[in-house]
């Protein structure tokens, strides 16, 4: 007997979302640098998400997510866990439908992310990230108020408001032989991968995390899901223990290889692309950048995407960062 097991999400599902999201995310702009192309011996092209708003990809995800609510369990409000850029997504995306949104954010959480997702009308409830669980935070807070939980990767809806970006990017620059993205939670690759594997099967799907928190690559070399100790690095949108259950259950399939990367070289990464690409990059979104400017992405293809999933950090930090390599 066959089992045949349908997946999260499909390519079907991506476009639907890209339909759903004209008008209302931004189409950013994919960047060219013939001094990148020369130090990485590729045609690179760089998906801006640092323009996207609320400064990430994430808002594509979630507003996907929230726009597909009830009118009655809209009007209940949103609720999500985050530690910066999911967080300001859906609370501008509850702006946008007219709701509310109560976000679950660590207590290190950096202060312009929090900052911002207040300023969208967000109510912000914290915890500790080392010692809580922030998945059982939201989800008790949630039946408490009976608000919908949208979380940041474990959602078919949002995995495929994710892989617009890598939709759009594919759209503009046709043929790729590698996509590279940050890898999180996952959700980002997961839609990413769906689409783009659909354009292009033969495009290599690789992601990029931080040394300290390898679970996806750590994972995938197992074939289960592997739990990390909470990461502790500068790249704060990567640090989670494991991957989702149904973005792996999509990255196990798709994703061609993990690569790592410290955090110095992230910092220089960030480095390069403000004084060469003129872009400011927070740390998570500099970690693929981070992998071809040091050869950890591995022998290239000719033409070669990178998902720069955001630009929120805060001057103060942007500067200590770059700088004198301190957070």
């Amino acid at each position: 007997m066959t089992t045949t097991t349908t997946p999260p999400v499909t390519p079907d599902d991506v476009r639907d979302a890209a339909a759903r999201l004209k008008g209302v995310a931004h189409r950013t702009p994919v960047l060219r640098s013939r001094t990148l192309d020369a130090l990485v011996g590729a045609e690179v092209h760089l998906k801006c998400e640092n323009f996207q708003r609320v400064g990430a990809f994430k808002f594509r995800g979630a507003y996907n997510a929230a726009s597909r609510l009830t009118p009655e369990r809209l009007s209940r409000g949103i609720a999500a866990y985050s530690s910066g850029n999911h967080a300001q997504a859906v609370a501008l995306a509850a702006r946008e439908l007219g709701t509310t949104a109560v976000i679950v954010m660590p207590e290190d959480a950096p202060p312009s992310k929090r900052a911002a997702t207040e300023g969208y009308g967000a109510e912000v409830v914290t915890y500790d990230r080392y010692t809580g669980d922030r998945v059982v935070v939201a989800e008790a807070l949630a039946a408490e108020r009976g608000l919908t939980l949208i979380p940041p990767y474990e959602h078919p809806h949002v995995m495929a408001g994710q892989g617009t970006a890598a939709l759009e990017l594919l759209e503009e620059t046709g043929e790729l032989g590698a996509l590279l993205t940050p890898v999180g939670g996952g959700g980002l690759m997961a839609g990413s991968a769906t689409v783009a594997k659909a354009m292009y099967p033969p495009i290599r799907m690789i992601g990029i995390e931080p040394e300290a928190g390898d679970d996806t690559k750590r994972s995938l070399e197992a074939g289960r899901r592997v739990t990390v100790p909470v990461p502790r690095t500068i790249a704060d949108g990567q640090a989670l223990h494991t991957p989702g259950e149904l973005t792996f259950s999509v990255n196990r399939r798709l994703v061609d290889a993990i690569e790592l990367v410290g955090d110095d070289e992230i910092r220089e990464a960030m480095r390069f692309a403000f004084e060469h690409l003129k872009i400011v990059v927070e740390p998570s979104g500099a970690t693929p950048l981070a992998a071809l400017l040091t050869g950890r992405a591995g022998p290239l293809p000719p033409r070669v995407g990178v998902i720069v999933s955001g630009g929120n950090v805060d001057a103060r930090r942007f500067a200590d960062l770059c700088a004198t390599g301190t957070a």
